[in-house]
């Protein structure tokens, strides 16, 4: 008897939802509903300086809105929460000291401008690649460190092991951690956890079996399948959706107002919207509106894009 499919929401409050959220959401939801799954909400507040509360109860208004419903979460309850990040760093916490303890981390003192300094490469998703400069630092030299004031962050070992995995919905994709990743952030330097550890351990802990997400985070995939491996956990069924583009080609996101879920209803109706993203994906030719439960019996993954999504005008524009 095969598992339960569970899915999940997950986003982060940093900005009013817009477009590609809802893209991606609708079509988390409606692979996890056509398999007959359930579906968990999170909110990633991590990062307490961008998050705010009042985002992330727009998020939820929201996703009711649209017919987004979810099993798991903030407003359903559940046995796996809390179910803001914010309020989890006693468990990361908890991971970290047993990631340590084994000799899979190390503290790293070098600064945003010292790593821009050192030209080092960078990895497939465009963040620097970490050249190692603390990874061999002696407990005499990281003991002098923290007793003279300096902050450190925490780095997992990156391992020379190339990870592959099949992407439900883009196919094969592998990396080797060492050359292409490198040793990557578990919690920085001030002392906030990052999201590579937290989703992990969040994913692992609610049961999720299947995330649906933006194609950006192909890359973050071989990492976390490592911290998978070293937590004992299985990994859940990875599928990564097309970016939605406005027409001048840049990605759309929360921080320049592109296509925000208040101007989109402003405009048209819930049943409106989701039937132009059904149309966008591929999965509602004639595009007329229609609720999220309307489009589970026909979905089907054959039918979404693989490419990135240039987004017509009429859903970009801002009043």
């Amino acid at each position: 008897m095969s598992s339960p499919i569970v899915g999940r929401f997950a986003p982060s409050p940093s900005g009013r939802m817009h477009l590609g959220n809802l893209f991606t959401y609708l079509l988390a939801w409606l692979s996890a509903r056509a398999q007959g799954g359930r579906v968990v909400l999170r909110i990633e507040d991590l990062d307490r300086g961008r998050c705010r509360p009042e985002y992330a109860a727009l998020f939820i208004r929201d996703l009711k809105t649209l017919g987004l419903d979810w099993d798991e979460g903030p407003g359903a309850g559940g046995t796996h929460g809390p179910y803001y990040q914010s309020e989890r760093d006693g468990i990361y916490a908890s991971v970290l000291s047993e990631l340590t303890r084994r000799g899979l981390t190390y503290p790293c003192f070098c600064t945003r401008a010292e790593l821009h300094a050192a030209s080092a490469p960078h990895a497939s998703d465009g963040t620097m690649l970490y050249p190692g400069t603390c990874r061999y630092l002696t407990a005499s030299v990281i003991k002098a460190r923290l007793a003279a004031g300096k902050r450190a962050a925490v780095r997992l070992k990156a391992p020379d092991e190339t990870y592959a995995f099949c992407d439900g919905h883009l196919g094969p994709y592998e990396e080797n951690l060492a050359r292409e990743s490198g040793d990557f952030l578990l919690r920085r330097s001030d002392g906030l956890f990052a999201y590579q550890l937290a989703v992990v351990v969040d994913d692992a802990a609610m049961g999720v079996t299947e995330v649906v997400r933006g194609a950006d985070l192909l890359s973050s995939t071989p990492r976390q399948l490592y911290l998978y491996r070293l937590l004992g956990a299985q990994p859940p069924r990875f599928c990564h959706v097309p970016l939605l583009l406005a027409p001048d080609g840049r990605r759309l996101a929360k921080r320049d107002r592109d296509a925000g879920l208040d101007s989109l209803l402003a405009r048209m109706s819930p049943e409106e919207l989701i039937g132009r993203v059904a149309y966008l994906a591929g999965i509602h030719p004639g595009g007329e509106p229609c609720r999220p439960k309307d489009l589970i019996r026909d979905f089907d993954w054959a039918l979404v894009p693989k490419e990135n999504l240039t987004v017509p005008e009429m859903l970009t524009e801002t009043h």
